[in-house]
């Protein structure tokens, strides 16, 4: 047992230096590459009477690559800090949350109609700054995949799994094939392309990140074409876990 629990101990300790590694790379990249994105919009801006079409295309590829590894840096550095946070166990009020999440998307796009219908009186136990981050990748997931819907809605609600209480987003937006429900919950992992969706594959990461961290699951239903539900649960007895093995 002893040299069960030394090992265990060296790959949390391997696991926690990786995490700080890749942070401080993440966090490093951030000033020269806002130079690059200052120096090449500028160009981009006082120079492109100058420039011909392919070179006027050229600096616009610079430009949205460097718009593109700006969000990436950010999530990934969200995706971090989900792991580093203290968590704070508190009541958590997920029917605000959400219409905070989805007010905000609405006033991205106010003139996007789309049906939204948010359970009231949703309950939680866990930490706000967290459950928000999974709210708000869920709901932004929603918003993004059913804007080719003529009608598109969104719901969040809560059902019952198992005789235990789960939370649900669900649409009526492009979904996918459920044989690669474990494949999107990965780093990096995209089921559309950029050209189709933009995003940059981390958020489900982030959302199975904060859950875990909570003791809880998330799991998801969905079809090609047809929508997608994803669930996630929260033990209620969450306060009574042990902090350090979260």
């Amino acid at each position: 047992a002893s040299l069960l629990d030394h090992r265990a101990k060296q790959l949390e300790d391997s696991n926690k230096e990786l995490e700080s590694y890749s942070y401080s790379i993440a966090h490093d990249l951030r000033g020269p590459l806002r130079t690059i994105n200052s120096f090449s919009q500028i160009l981009l801006e006082d120079a492109s009477k100058k420039l011909d079409s392919q070179e006027k295309d050229s600096l616009n590829r610079i430009v949205n690559a460097g718009k593109f590894m700006a969000e990436l840096i950010d999530d990934i550095l969200e995706l971090s800090r989900i792991t580093r946070i203290n968590i704070e166990y508190n009541d958590v009020d997920l029917t605000a949350l959400a219409e905070e999440c989805l007010q905000s998307l609405q006033s991205s796009e106010p003139d996007r109609k789309v049906d939204i219908e948010v359970q009231q009186n949703m309950q939680a136990k866990g930490d706000s700054r967290l459950l928000r981050i999974v709210l708000q990748n869920l709901l932004s997931n929603s918003w993004k995949f059913t804007k080719e819907c003529t009608s598109p809605k969104i719901r969040v609600g809560t059902t019952k799994n198992a005789e235990k209480q789960a939370y649900f987003v669900k649409d009526n937006g492009v979904g996918f094939d459920v044989k690669y429900a474990d494949k999107i919950f990965g780093i990096f992992q995209r089921l559309h392309t950029r050209e189709e969706f933009d995003g940059t594959g981390i958020g489900l990461a982030s959302v199975q990140r904060v859950v875990n961290r909570h003791g809880g699951k998330v799991w998801v239903n969905a079809k090609d074409q047809k929508g997608a539900t994803f669930y996630f649960s929260l033990p209620e007895d969450f306060h009574t876990m042990n902090q350090d093995s979260l």
